[in-house]
């Protein structure tokens, strides 16, 4: 029991001074690359805290920094071995055509400047000889790209073209609806005009709507105290008012009749005095009339 203690407090101080010693390790690989990098440039490392954070960012530069330097060491040297094989072998051409008596110093400057010339062509056409078949393949390949060039200045043109007819008609539209925006800001002020009418027709609408619900209620409210009920239409009312006009019809003579009673007198005796007189008065008016016609008979002829 005691070993298997032991053993598990004894791991985390080796695991601790393992981590130590790789933190100095990493530290110590820093300040060396830092040291480097800072004399190349002839300047002194300048001070500051060795933090875990400072430290890592520090440590992947080095190792970027370094990864980069040794890949650039390594091209530098394989373009030192090229450049070396590059210069022995213009030494052997040189010599070559010295032997053939084409050295640069015997041949005439038009020779020289078509020579130039080829060689910047050639450059230019990215071949590595001067054979007329890699002319013509390198002329070719040009042609088939100006082929391709002209398809898509074509094409560009035409769609130039399709833009630039989008264009107009937007700027017509455009024009159209700034022409519309003006005219609808020189009619705002009529329609706010017209809005505040019909806000004050809408407040004197509702006024109106309620005092006609209310004069709806009171009629109502008073149709339910004479005892209105919905069996009594314009149809049935105006049958009990020709029911009523055929009732005066036959009533009025006997009205009539009645009325010319309420002259005479209570009394029996003083009503047949009464008709005695009236009979009297009527046989004047009739021997008058009578008179009144001989008369005017007697003046005809």
């Amino acid at each position: 029991m005691s070993d298997t203690v032991s053993g598990a407090v004894d791991t985390p101080v080796t695991d601790a001074a393992k981590s130590g010693g790789s933190d100095a390790a990493r530290i110590a690989e820093v300040k060396a690359w830092l040291a480097s990098q800072f004399e190349a440039a002839g300047k002194e490392v300048p001070d500051f805290e060795y933090t875990p954070l400072s430290v890592g960012h520090l440590y992947n530069l080095a190792t970027v920094s370094q990864a980069k330097t040794q890949a650039a060491n390594i091209i530098a040297a394989d373009f030192r071995q090229k450049a070396s094989e590059y210069r022995s072998q213009a030494a052997r051409i040189k010599e070559i055509l010295e032997n053939m008596g084409l050295a640069q110093e015997s041949l005439t400057s038009n020779v020289v400047s078509s020579a130039h010339v080829l060689a910047n062509v050639a450059n230019l056409l990215n071949i590595r000889d001067t054979e007329l078949s890699s002319f013509l393949v390198a002329m070719g390949d040009i042609s088939l790209r100006k082929t391709a060039v002209e398809e898509k200045r074509a094409k560009v043109e035409k769609e130039s073209k399709i833009l630039l007819d989008y264009t107009r008609k937007a700027i017509a539209r455009l024009t159209y609806l700034k022409s519309i925006h003006k005219q609808l800001e020189d009619d705002v002020a009529p329609c706010q005009k017209q809005m505040e009418d019909w806000k004050t027709s809408l407040a004197v609408m509702g006024s109106k709507e309620r005092q006609y619900l209310q004069q709806y209620n009171n009629y109502k409210a008073l149709l339910n105290r004479v005892g209105y009920t919905p069996e009594i239409s314009h149809g049935v009312l105006v049958e009990m008012a020709e029911y009523r006009k055929e009732l005066e019809k036959k009533t009025k003579p006997i009205l009539d009749t009645l009325r010319s009673y309420q002259d005479l007198p209570p009394d029996k005796a003083l009503a047949a005095l009464a008709i005695e007189d009236k009979k009297r008065q009527y046989a004047a008016a009739e021997k008058y009339l009578e008179e009144v016609l001989h008369s005017a008979l007697a003046t005809n002829d």
